[in-house]
């Protein structure tokens, strides 16, 4: 009799042990000889040597398994255990499946030229309307890689510029005042990994979020680096975080230059990075359009609206609200 330690650390263990523990459940009676304790992300199991082995070898299958789909059941676990291969109707071109499961794939052309872009290039500009999509793909595309361990860091940055409200009022410390301007990082990260995976990542470092700032004096190696509202970087910010770029590394930049938040006498460094880098070997540039929006119907019309009225200062006679509602 031998004893096997396993550690399970390719998936949030309580996606693994299902609820209640009731994948847990399942594997110790489908290996009925082998007594199998389970504690936190480490499982023991004690029998015959070839038993343990093979125990071993079905865990690590079903949590590779789990790892890839971000889900687990009993009919797959069924299947790895029996050496069948599970069914799953697998969406074409996804590109991760997020929580519970979800495939996240290309939902436009565009989107999937912006796949297409980050695989045949180390640099992707990324520029459209709110609602596209941009940063989404580009985040799941940067987990997709983490978690196949072609990279070992996931950066994302944006710079802390304020939208008509002012950063020193904010109240708490630093991380509390640039948090709101990352909370849309955040959200899709949230939507792609598990919590406890998320934190783990987070705790390590293997993750980070920080504001534009925070990039100066860095090299980022081995990592996918992520530049969201790059349209409210300076010419000189945008210099220093391309230059950020390490040996097996890959950056997204992604901004609508629609919405400059800078001063009117500050140029954005996103239209100046266009216009310097243009035609430079190994850039990918995607370009967005209204038709691409993939959020609620309603926001593709509040953008058509503005657009409308951009070159108009004149105001309404008579303000309504919307819908022409009193």
């Amino acid at each position: 009799m031998i004893e096997r330690i396993i550690i399970i650390d390719g998936i949030d263990p309580q996606t693994f042990y299902g609820p209640n523990n009731s994948n847990m459940a399942l594997i110790r009676n489908l290996f009925p000889k082998l007594r199998v304790a389970a504690r936190g992300n480490v499982i023991k199991v004690i029998g015959e040597e070839s038993e343990t082995a093979e125990f071993e070898r079905k865990v690590k299958e079903i949590e590779a398994y789990a790892s890839k789909y971000n889900s687990l059941n009993e009919d797959a676990i069924i299947d790895i255990v029996r050496g069948e291969a599970p069914v799953r109707r697998d969406a074409s071109g996804v590109i991760i499946y997020g929580q519970n499961g979800k495939p996240i794939s290309a939902r436009n052309a565009n989107q999937a030229r912006m796949v297409k872009s980050f695989d045949e290039n180390d640099l992707t500009f990324a520029l459209g309307p709110a609602g596209t999509g941009k940063t989404y793909i580009a985040i799941a595309l940067a987990v997709r890689a983490l978690k196949n361990k072609e990279i070992r860091r996931l950066i994302l940055s944006r710079p802390a510029v304020e939208a008509g409200e002012k950063l020193g009022f904010l109240p708490g410390d630093m991380k509390d005042k640039i948090d709101p301007y990352l909370q849309p990082l955040y959200d899709a990260l949230e939507d792609m990994l598990p919590p406890l995976k998320l934190k783990e990542y987070m705790d390590a470092d293997t993750i980070q979020i920080a504001p534009l700032a925070f990039m100066r004096g860095r090299t980022l190696n081995d990592a996918v680096i992520i530049l969201d509202e790059a349209q409210n970087t300076t010419t000189q910010q945008m210099k220093m975080f391309l230059t950020r770029l390490g040996n097996n590394s890959k950056m997204v930049v992604t901004g609508d230059v629609t919405q400059i938040d800078l001063p009117r006498s500050t140029r954005s460094g996103l239209l100046s990075a266009l216009r310097i880098l243009r035609g430079v070997k190994g850039i990918g540039l995607i370009e967005y359009e209204k038709k691409d929006i993939v959020r609620h119907p309603l926001v593709q019309r509040i953008v058509d609206a503005y657009e409308k009225h951009k070159d108009s200062d004149d105001e309404p006679e008579e303000e309504t609200a919307p819908g022409g509602g009193e």
